[in-house]
C-alpha cells in the first residue's frame, strides 16, 4: 500500500473535492483519481466514494477506511520519527509556501545555510500570494508559510517569526516623465494608469490598509506577479506599487525607477512573517529549521 495514496484519501475527505485538492497538491485530477482507484482495488475492488458533479459522499466502506487510515497515518508518522533517530543521516522533506518577497528574496538564504548543516534535508518552496499560502497552511498541506500580511486571518492561530521589515514604494519606467524628478506630488501620480496587485496579495492588502489615497489612483488592471509588474512598468507609462526590497534590485538593473512622493515619504510599511499552525508538533528537522529561522 502506498502511504501517500492513503494520506491523500484522508485529505480528500476534508476537501470533498477532487479538483480543489488536486490543485493544492499540484497534481492533475486524473492522478488523484488514479490513487483512489488503486486503494479501491487494493481493498477488494470496493467503492470508497459516491461522487457526482454536485456531491461528494463516502460509502460505508469509505467511512470504515477513514477510521483506520487516520490511525495508520498517525502510527506511520510516529514510527518514522522514532526510527530516524537511529539514522546516521537526518533526511526529511520540508514544505514551504510563500509570497514572492519572502519566497524569492528572504527565505532562500535561510534554506541554503540550513542545508549546509543538514545536506540531506529536502526543502521545497512554492510561490503563492499571502492568502493562498495561509489557506494551504490551514489545510495542513504544507509545514510553514512566508507571508507579507495576515489578511483577515486571526494571528492567534499561528506561531509567528518576524523575518524582515519592508516598505512599499511607487515605481515607474526609467524613461517615464515622472522619473526625471527627485520628488513628485501625488496629483502627478493620479494622471497615469496604475497597475494593482490581485486580491489576496499581501502587498495589496497592506497598501489599501495604510495608504489613504489608494482609491484615487487610476487603476486599469491587476497583475498577480511582481516580475510581470516590473516588466509591464518598464516598457510603458503605467505606474505601480512594489516592495522596496524587490524594487531596489530592479532599479539597480535599470528596469524601473523608485518614486518619492512629497506628501507620503513613507507610502506603507510592513513586517514579513514566517508562520506555522499554533502549537503544531514538528518532526526533528522541521523543528530545527523553525528554530534556525528564529532571530
Amino acid at each position: 500500500m502506498n502511504i501517500e495514496f492513503l494520506r491523500n484519501f484522508v485529505k480528500l475527505t476534508q476537501y470533498k473535492s477532487f479538483s480543489e485538492l488536486a490543485k493544492d497538491l499540484s497534481v492533475s485530477q486524473s492522478t488523484l483519481s488514479h490513487q483512489i482507484s488503486q486503494l479501491e482495488k487494493e481493498f477488494g475492488n470496493i467503492k470508497l466514494i459516491e461522487r457526482t458533479t454536485r456531491s461528494f459522499e463516502l460509502t460505508k466502506e469509505g467511512e470504515k477506511l477513514l477510521t483506520y487510515a487516520e490511525k495508520i497515518l498517525t502510527l506511520y508518522d510516529s514510527c518514522k520519527e522514532e526510527l530516524l533517530k537511529f539514522s546516521k543521516t537526518l533526511t526529511e522533506n520540508i514544505f514551504i509556501t510563500a509570497s514572492t518577497l519572502p519566497g524569492s528574496h528572504i527565505l532562500p538564504k535561510f534554506i541554503m545555510a540550513f542545508k549546509n548543516s543538514y545536506p540531506d534535508v529536502n526543502i521545497k518552496i512554492s510561490i503563492n500570494n499571502s492568502k493562498e499560502s495561509i489557506d494551504l497552511l490551514n489545510k495542513n498541506l504544507i509545514d510553514f508559510a512566508g507571508i507579507g500580511s495576515f489578511m483577515d486571518y486571526n494571528k492567534d492561530l499561528y506561531d509567528i517569526i518576524e523575518i524582515e521589515e519592508d516598505r512599499l514604494v511607487f515605481i515607474c519606467s526609467p524613461n517615464h516623465r515622472l522619473a526625471k524628478n527627485d520628488k513628485i506630488n501625488f496629483a502627478e501620480l493620479m494622471e497615469y494608469p496604475f497597475i494593482s496587485r490581485e486580491i489576496g496579495s499581501g502587498t495589496r492588502d497592506v497598501f489599501e490598509q495604510q495608504f489613504p489615497e489608494y482609491n484615487k489612483l487610476n487603476t486599469k488592471f491587476e497583475i498577480n506577479d511582481n516580475d510581470s509588474i516590473i516588466s509591464a512598468v518598464s516598457d510603458s507609462e503605467h505606474i505601480s506599487i512594489l516592495s522596496e526590497i524587490i524594487a531596489k534590485k530592479a532599479q539597480d538593473a535599470n528596469l524601473i525607477k523608485i518614486l518619492t512622493v512629497s506628501e507620503y515619504p513613507i507610502v506603507a510599511k510592513r513586517r514579513i512573517y514566517f508562520i506555522k499552525l499554533k502549537d503544531k508538533q514538528l518532526s526533528t528537522l522541521k523543528k530545527k529549521f523553525w528554530e534556525y529561522v528564529k532571530p
